[in-house]
């Protein structure tokens, strides 16, 4: 595992040069500084467990009250409603893991770290502005896969556990994973977001193409 550290992160932005790290973090994660030590930008491999989360589940927790039966502390989620095939009584295999929009369930950011010490949580397309300041408070990170989205479900090497089966596919998933990824750093811990950097370059473009009219 590389790093290239904070120092040299910071003078590469300075100097507006592109930097990008690469890590790989075992979840769950159980030091605060395995999140801390990822930028925006950044690349990274997960190792460990991953559990897939939807919708229906968040809405079950949060606004029905059903504490889940999985345990969340230091946990990567993923929002991802597999295509599985059964394999025996509550037993799956993947098939595919296409992973559904991040930026619906913003609203849970908060209640996810505060509450149950969820440390990631990785989706399709970019989060809102108002999602990083939550993200930086309590030490999250979201990450983005790069070219669409789908993962590779070859990279799971078993689903261990589903919970609320009711809400197939939008149940709670275990799985565990080796080699995850590569992902990338959308939203960092310490403020950073590849998303707003875009945006603001994009504003910038703009301006220059109508200044040229």
């Amino acid at each position: 595992m590389t790093d290239t550290g904070a120092a040299g992160l910071d003078r590469e932005l300075q100097e507006g040069q592109p930097t990008m790290a690469r890590h790989t973090v075992t979840f769950p994660v159980t030091d605060p500084q395995e999140i801390l030590k990822l930028r925006a930008g950044d690349e990274v491999t997960i190792q460990g467990h991953v559990i897939g989360v939807r919708d229906s589940t968040q809405v079950r927790i949060f606004d029905q009250g059903d504490e889940p039966p999985l345990d969340l502390a230091g946990a990567f989620l993923l929002h991802a409603a597999p295509n599985v095939r059964r394999a025996g009584p509550g037993r799956y295999e993947p098939i595919s893991l296409g992973v559904t929009t991040s930026a619906p369930t913003v609203r849970y950011l908060e209640p996810l770290g505060a509450q149950y010490g969820v440390r990631a949580t990785c989706g399709k397309g970019s989060l809102p502005d108002e999602a990083i300041a939550t993200l930086q408070r309590l030490g999250m990170v979201y990450f983005a896969i790069p070219g669409g989205a789908s993962l590779d479900a070859a990279q799971v090497e078993e689903i261990e556990e589903v919970a609320w089966a009711e809400h197939m596919p939008e149940c709670l998933w275990k799985f565990r994973v080796t080699n995850l990824g590569p992902l990338i750093v959308g939203v960092d811990a310490h403020g950073g977001s590849v998303y707003r950097g875009v945006q603001t370059a994009a504003k910038d473009k703009l301006k220059e193409l109508y200044a040229s009219l």
